[in-house]
């Protein structure tokens, strides 16, 4: 009985030998973003289904302790004509048969696995072992070999993507005695170059962003000309993009005898503020011998039906149109408080647990979508530092970052000691947040009142700079300089362990951010328009707590001005409303220009875009002519009276 039980196992060890998948080919490190990374798996036979088989990437650095990182489940896959599967980046030529997002693999020394199992037992963490494993490869880019990796997986030798000195231009691949060599990638096609030659059809759109109500073109091109007819189908929904939203057809057939094939698809105009949409051009795997050179087409259809709103940007700014919508009772605790007792109060209330939320690093998105929406555009946001607005599509979604937009911590978080986690990664949405309190400083992380879109490389540029020293990109104009400060001084409220202070403090002075006096020069400079209150109170609805220095911005004197001592009576607040009927003169100017209102004002200043004054007059008037012999440049005159301001682009030339 034993021996027939040995034999029944050999047999069944033996036909699953036969039938199981390999990894044929790894391209770890591509050129740039690595959005052409790829995997190839390999089978005896086509078209061979893949059920009950996972891929599991594993983490051969120090910290990730040999453990796994990612896991991809292949059950419903199968390999192609040759016995090929592919998984790659979106910009990989062949098309893969299964995309992945940009940057999966890790550079090395790690691992890449086939297991009999699910992914369910491979949690993230989870140990290499040679349990249920079908296949391995452990890989570098010209790291030092990882043996504890390969003792974990069986595995004799860690092969080197560099070994010719070309990583971004090669890959591993297998040779039908099962060793390895580096060579160029040869995604799609066996690396003898045996089995049936594909012929590759490629598509491609004739723009990749138009207006909706526009048509586009996508043409089919065959790498030869063909000798029987080619149908070929494909899908454009997305999202909520749907067949409503345009007019074509989505079949297309190369006929015998040619070599490409063109369709034009017509979107409509719907009159409908949906927002900007992406259209997926995903075709469908053709048969043998066809392969795709391209799939996953991404087109952006610019809604045209956007919303503009009834209040300015931060570059021309509007007062009093926007109100807070605090509850009325939201600061009544701080009347009649100063010194430590008005901070206690102030934190008792923007960091109360139980109501405050705090949620995660990803739904930030969300809610900087919402808060700094452009004024000019219900589908863009407006980008701090840099000053202007661009599409919510264009966030940065992988590595690459040119022209893309981001999220800015206006308190760096290797100053303030902000950290992720897991869940982080995680969009969860309006009504799943975590429970916080003025100690739960890892929460700045996703602390909306101090996140602002950034244009990606500005967000680089500035890095974790003090204020003072940065001041922002070449020709800016100031209006980000009040929003920066506010967001800080209300940081160190919010949170205990941080700080603003006079000076440039390193992130060796833990929890500090300057220069103090910058800050408050800037938030003078730049008070509290619409565009912040409309943000405030955005960020209430997701947060349940407010910037107290964008509802009240004399309470910044109260604290670091020259009312410390002095008890806080909210109905001495002068929250400074518009100056109308603003006129400047000519502008551009030469040297003498005039200012005229609709109402006196009292006193008049002039900064320059670093936000130095450099001159300034005391007026009882509505009008008045100047000549304060400035050099050429932009600056901004600034009008206030008792209880209102203006403030005013002006260009010397």
């Amino acid at each position: 009985m034993r021996k027939l039980l040995f034999f029944s196992l050999f047999i069944f060890t033996f036909s699953t030998l036969n039938a199981q998948v390999i990894i044929n080919e790894l391209d770890a490190d591509t050129d740039g973003v690595d959005d052409k990374e790829f995997i190839e798996f390999k089978t005896p036979n086509p078209n061979t289904p893949l059920d009950g088989y996972i891929m599991v990437l594993f983490n051969g650095s120090s910290s990730g302790g040999n453990s796994s990182y990612y896991t991809f489940n292949l059950d419903g896959l199968e390999t192609d004509f040759n016995g090929l599967l592919v998984l790659g980046g979106p910009e990989l030529d062949p098309a893969p048969n299964v995309l992945l997002p940009i940057n999966v693999f890790q550079n090395g020394a790690d691992a890449v696995a086939i297991y009999q199992g699910d992914e369910s037992d491979f949690p993230d963490q989870t140990l290499a072992t040679t349990n249920n494993l079908i296949d391995a490869l452990v890989y570098d880019t010209d790291d030092s070999d990882d043996v504890d990796l390969m003792n974990l997986l069986g595995v004799q030798a860690q092969i080197n993507e560099d070994d010719n000195n070309n990583k971004d231009f090669e890959s591993i691949q297998r040779n039908n005695d099962g060793s390895w060599f580096v060579a160029t990638p040869t995604p799609r096609v066996p690396n003898d170059g045996s089995g049936v030659t594909p012929i590759f059809i490629n598509a491609q759109v004739s723009s990749t962003n138009i207006n909706e109500s526009e048509s586009f073109d996508i043409t089919f091109t065959a790498s030869e000309v063909l000798s029987q007819d080619l149908s070929l189908n494909f899908t454009l929904a997305n999202a909520g993009f749907n067949q409503s939203d345009y007019i074509g057809d989505t079949s297309v057939t190369i006929t015998s005898g040619t070599a490409s094939e063109t369709l034009t698809i017509q979107t409509v105009d719907d009159n409908l503020d949906e927002g900007d949409e992406f259209v997926n051009i995903l075709i469908s795997e053709p048969a043998a011998p066809y392969v795709l050179n391209a799939n996953n087409i991404e087109v952006i259809i610019v809604d045209d039906d956007f919303q503009v709103a009834n209040y300015g940007t931060p570059l021309n700014p509007t007062f009093g149109i926007v109100s807070s919508t605090a509850p009325e009772n939201y600061y009544t605790n701080i009347e009649g408080l100063s010194d430590q007792n008005l901070i206690n109060e102030l934190q008792a209330i923007i960091a109360e647990e139980g109501v405050v939320k705090t949620h995660s690093y990803a739904d930030i998105y969300f809610i900087l979508e919402e808060a700094d929406v452009s004024p000019l555009n219900s589908n863009k946001v407006w980008l701090i530092y840099s000053e202007i607005d661009k599409p919510v599509y264009e966030k940065q979604t992988g590595s690459a970052s040119i022209d893309k937009w981001n999220r800015e911590h206006v308190f760096p978080r290797s100053k303030g000691g902000f950290f992720s986690i897991d869940d982080d990664d995680i969009a969860n949405g309006i009504n799943v947040f975590w429970n916080t309190t003025a100690d739960s400083l890892r929460h700045g992380n996703s602390d909306a009142h101090h996140l602002r879109p950034a244009l990606s490389t500005e967000n680089s540029s500035r890095g974790n700079q003090n204020f003072g020293e940065y001041i922002g990109p070449t020709g800016n104009q100031g209006s980000f300089k009040g929003d920066v400060a506010r967001a800080v001084f209300y940081m160190q409220i919010r949170y205990n362990g941080l700080e603003v202070v006079n000076g440039f403090p390193t992130t060796a002075n833990a929890g500090q951010i300057g220069d103090l006096q910058t800050l408050l020069d800037w938030h003078e400079q730049d008070p509290p328009d619409d565009y912040e209150m409309n943000r405030n109170n955005v960020i209430y609805n997701w947060q349940t707590n407010r910037n107290p220095f964008i509802d009240y911005p004399e309470l910044v004197d109260y604290i670091w001005g020259d009312k410390i001592g002095q008890a806080w009576d909210s109905s001495l607040s002068t929250t400074s409303t518009e100056i109308e009927n603003v006129k400047l003169y000519p502008n551009p100017s030469t040297g003498r220009f005039s200012i005229s209102t609709s109402q006196n004002f009292s006193n008049l200043k002039i900064y320059n875009v670093s936000g130095q004054l450099v001159y300034q007059s005391e007026v009882n008037s509505s009008k008045i002519t100047l000549n304060p012999n400035l050099s050429k440049g932009v600056y901004f005159v600034q009008l206030s009276s008792e209880e209102k301001s203006h403030k005013i682009k002006l260009i010397m030339r």
